[in-house]
């Protein structure tokens, strides 16, 4: 998640705020110290009954406004709603059952992460896979600590979460802060080591946008960085076996037993086409795919950019779903594709389609949510993207493919929530009061309508009723 604030907000805007991002992150650490000690025996000081009141009212407002949301904003904000409102219903139950019912929970859903996080870094073997070994290993001790019911019989499981999220939410505020320090350009969007060519970004900083909110995705006609994904099913050369989750994320399988993978590329207004594809072609056997997801040299092979996306979709099929987002910035963009298309190496896990999509899309957005609301106005940026949930879905997604590989699937979810982060839409209550006050404005002028038509019949027949009577 810090490098994901790093690229939305941009190293320039978070360098002139570094002190106050620690002092928030310290105080966010004591206070998660704090609260997790204070679970660690039976006598409770921390106010639960007001938290999860306070959870529910979260829960319930989010519900009420999620119908405004644009398709996949739609969805998460139910979710999002759904979710808070259950855990603050087992809070408020308390007792064994509610208490036990979380902690298994939040268990599993520790214990599924860390041991997916261990299984794929051992099988994919990038260069930090050790590390991610490491933090899957104490996933799974959390996991552990949740199960089990020492040492308060499972009365602890809230404070003991919120006092983790308090804590490693303090120590990225901490590590973002001590980064940006630093930096005179950002890391998380330089290309294989081309940091100076990516960092000469000050003279590039587009004017803020007029529009501030955008309520949808771009139209047909406006110009806009498209996202095109194919995807393993709608790509596949026959009819694909349905596999849920595993056809919409890794691959899908016909009936041949062919594997297709799908596909990712990166198109601008500007004549930039971003579309990595092996030069040569790679043996797709179940028997040889295991070894390919290796992301060592051996599975090097020369890679190939298609030239733009008529010549691709003419030669293949045109892609499955687009994303397509407003504001970013195309000298980054530009800067980002000079230094990138130098090396053509194409690596079925670590270099592929959609890791190189990923990477242009970064270097694309960077700096776009300061750049939305101003870029020196005050923390309003800030606040608006850590307050946003696709941040957290985009986090995820990101820190998946980091510990696996960029996938088609996963390509597209991480465009989409970059979408909502890059191009804000309105808040759920901002949509809803303006389309009350719409609805408003238009049932008055019918009654101011129909007010003049019944007037209008009165006067008529006053007039009748005077002409009969001459």
């Amino acid at each position: 998640m810090v490098r994901l604030v790093m690229i939305l907000l941009g190293v320039d805007y978070l360098r002139t705020r570094w002190r106050a991002l620690t002092t928030a992150g310290c105080i966010s650490v004591v206070i998660g110290i704090v609260v997790f000690i204070d679970a660690l025996d039976s006598a409770l000081y921390f106010p639960i009954t007001p938290f999860a009141s306070l959870f529910l009212l979260e829960g319930l407002a989010t519900l009420t406004v999620a119908w405004t949301g644009m398709g996949g904003q739609r969805t998460l904000r139910y979710v999002k709603g759904l979710t808070f409102c259950v855990a603050a219903l087992l809070i408020l139950v308390g007792h064994h059952h509610g208490n036990f019912i979380l902690s298994m929970i939040f268990g599993t859903l520790f214990l599924t992460d860390g041991l997916l996080q261990i299984i794929s870094a051992r099988v994919v073997r990038y260069r930090t896979w050790r590390l991610a070994v490491t933090g899957g290993a104490i996933e799974i001790a959390l996991a552990i600590f949740f199960y089990q019911p020492f040492p308060t019989h499972y009365a602890g499981t809230v404070p003991y979460c919120l006092g983790l999220g308090l804590i490693f939410g303090g120590w990225n505020m901490i590590l973002l802060a001590s980064r940006v320090r630093r930096l005179s350009s950002n890391p998380a969007v330089a290309a294989d080591g081309a940091a100076q060519a990516a960092s000469a970004t000050a003279e590039s900083q587009q004017a803020a946008p007029a529009v501030v909110e955008w309520d949808g995705p771009p139209g047909a006609d406006e110009p806009a960085l498209t996202v095109h994904v194919w995807t393993p099913v709608g790509s596949s050369k026959g009819a694909a076996r349905r596999q849920p989750i595993i056809d919409r994320y890794i691959a899908a399988v016909d009936r041949n037993g062919v594997i297709s993978t799908g596909h990712a590329a990166l198109e601008s207004p500007e004549g930039i086409y971003i579309s990595l594809y092996p030069g040569v072609e790679i043996d797709r056997s179940p028997d040889e795919f295991s070894r390919l997801l290796r992301a060592t040299r051996e599975n090097d092979v020369p890679g190939l950019f298609q030239p733009d996306y008529g010549t691709e979709s003419t030669a293949w099929c045109a892609s499955t779903v687009q994303v397509r987002i407003r504001n970013y910035d195309p000298e980054r963009l530009r800067r980002f594709w000079e230094t990138y298309q130098q090396d053509t190496t194409y690596n079925l896990t670590y270099r592929n389609c959609s890791s190189s999509v990923s990477r242009a899309l970064e270097a694309a957005i960077e700096g776009a949510s300061a750049r939305v609301w101003g870029r020196h106005e005050g923390w309003k940026p800030f606040l608006r993207v850590i307050s946003t949930p696709e941040l957290w879905v985009a986090a995820q997604v990101r820190k998946r493919a980091a510990t696996m590989a960029w996938t088609p699937g996963l390509t597209l979810d991480y465009a989409r929530a970059l979408s909502m982060l890059a191009d804000p839409r309105p808040s759920g209550w901002v949509k809803m009061a303006r389309l009350a006050l719409g609805k408003m404005y238009r049932s008055r002028r019918q009654w101011a309508q129909e007010q003049r038509a019944e007037s209008n019949v009165h006067e008529g027949e006053r007039t009748d009723t005077a002409g009969r009577g001459v």
